[in-house]
């Protein structure tokens, strides 16, 4: 298995979604329109392919200058524990350079994931959550 590893496509909306209902993230995709949007308003999109199959995609938010917000990290499950998420952050590391802070919500699920990875676990931090 050769995993390739893209930052200049944009999957399809069916294929973003058929990697986030294998992966076991929580997102809306029963609403496509609404992944769409996601996607659409994301500036920094980093994708992992087994040949023409999406197996793992990130999606982030940044100005490559100081923050960015790394808001998906999904891998289908047959595909996870081999570095394949790790890889995509290391990319998206790679991408926005050293000035630029790395930030993300975990599930609760993935807490310990995050650590694995080098991630170090922050407690300043607020949200306010979306209520649809």
């Amino acid at each position: 298995m050769e995993i390739i590893y893209k930052d200049d496509i944009r999957p399809d909306t069916d294929q973003i979604i058929e990697v986030y209902n294998s992966s076991g993230i929580n997102r809306p995709t029963t609403d496509k329109e609404r992944i769409e949007k996601m996607y659409s308003n994301s500036n920094l999109i980093l994708t992992a392919w087994d040949n023409d199959k999406l197996v793992g995609i990130s999606r982030s938010l940044t100005d490559f200058c100081y923050c960015c917000y790394l808001s998906d990290l999904a891998i289908r499950k047959e595909y996870q524990k081999n570095g394949v998420g790790k890889k995509l952050i290391q990319l998206t590391k790679d991408k926005i350079g050293e000035q630029t802070s790395l930030i993300l919500l975990s599930a609760p699920t993935a807490m310990d994931y995050y650590s694995k990875v080098g991630m170090k676990k922050i407690d300043n931090g607020f949200i306010i959550k979306r209520t649809k």
